[in-house]
């Protein structure tokens, strides 16, 4: 990044650290856990020990950091190498990230860009201004992208209740800052749990390996089929739910099913596994070592904040989570996509400079779309 843009977006964060930090705390057993941050421009620095509110305060305005990270693990010596914490257990958690659900609309509102030279394409080889044959993709904010990714909190919150037994007030969810959501289990029963274990409940979730053989469908022609019930509890009601949809179909559905055979209805569980699974990123669940995003902390790819969301139907992020300043500044913006922050519109601009609220110019920047005049 180049030195104007630093010095814009350190000055914005700075501002930023010193007055919200009312929505930035150090998470339950702050002790125990595992801290870092990035700069700009820098790599992570990590293994850090943060005690109390001061402490972190202090780190923020000191570093000034494009990002900041807390560990779901807990440890008896946080702050010493990985080897050497001494691993005590780690909070259950879950990333859901647009990018990962497939959707339409993703085209709509992804540019192209040359990772040599910056300039926005629609073809990714070979650039015609460089002749570079590399290409980065940047995603503007989507409503659809958010209401689709709200499904998969809604999907993951169900079965967390009602398949593992956790309380609703035992899962808190956040805005990621950028694109998706994060959700965090506070519940003893789960600390436990090792990488493996983990792994193989991201499977659970996700609706991974499941089998004609799980919902009573056999491959020997002259065995009797026992498909699950609309009442049934797990991924059993599920499935019987999403295949029968009412107990009035049930009889002519199941003759269809029956009549399909093994194949056919293999065919059907792989397409119903991508609507009923939630898609999560199952990297981010089996890490028992990962540092998460700070809440209230700035997400540098957007220059939005992680914040908790207390309602998640009304929940905006381009609104509620865009919290940095109002005050106009100038920058050279180049972005085809109109995008709308504090429903304020913006755009489209072609390499054009403007003079645009910060919050505005800082999304902009983040997202290499716009640069410090």
């Amino acid at each position: 990044m180049n030195e104007k843009n630093t010095v814009l977006l350190e000055e914005t964060f700075k501002e930023y650290y010193f007055n919200k930090f009312d929505l930035i705390h150090v998470p339950p057993r702050a002790t125990e856990r595992e801290f870092g941050y990035q700069k700009i421009n820098s790599g992570m620095i990590r293994h850090l020990s943060v005690k109390n509110d001061k402490d972190l305060h202090l780190l923020l305005m000191r570093e000034i950091p494009s990002d900041v990270y807390c560990s779901n693990a807990y440890y008896n010596f946080p702050a010493l190498p990985m080897s050497e914490k001494d691993w005590k257990g780690a909070d259950l958690i879950f990333d859901i990230d647009a990018k990962d659900l497939n959707l339409s609309c993703r085209p709509e509102h992804t540019i192209t860009k040359c990772a040599s030279c910056q300039n926005l394409t629609e073809q990714q080889s070979p650039c015609v201004q460089c002749g570079s044959t590399k290409f980065d993709t940047v995603s503007v904010g989507c409503k659809n992208c958010i209401s689709e990714s709200k499904k998969e909190v809604e999907k993951l919150t169900e079965i967390l209740t009602s398949d593992l037994g956790i309380k609703k007030e035992e899962i808190q969810v956040y805005f990621s800052g950028n694109e998706g959501f994060h959700m965090r289990v506070i519940n003893n029963d789960y600390e436990s749990l090792s990488s493996h274990e983990r792994a193989d409940l991201a499977d659970y979730i996700m609706f991974n390996g499941a089998t004609p053989e799980s919902f009573g469908i056999k491959k020997q022609t002259n065995s009797k089929s026992s498909l699950p019930t609309l009442d049934e509890k797990g991924w059993r009601g599920r499935m019987a739910r999403s295949l029968f949809t009412s107990k009035s179909k049930t009889s002519k559905i199941t003759k269809e099913i029956i009549s399909g055979g093994y194949s056919g209805f293999q065919l059907r569980l792989e397409e119903i596994r991508k609507t009923l699974g939630v898609r999560i990123d199952p990297k981010v669940t089996m890490d028992i070592h990962r540092i998460f995003r700070l809440e209230g902390s700035i997400n540098s790819k957007s220059g939005l904040s992680k914040i908790q969301c207390t309602n998640l139907d009304s929940f905006d992020p381009f609104s509620e989570a865009c919290l940095l300043g109002n005050d106009e500044v100038q920058i050279t913006a180049n972005c085809p996509i109109q995008i709308k922050l504090k429903n304020k519109k913006f755009g489209p601009y072609k390499n054009e400079t403007v003079s645009i609220p910060k919050y505005a110019a800082v999304y902009l920047i983040c997202k290499g779309l716009g640069s410090a005049v």
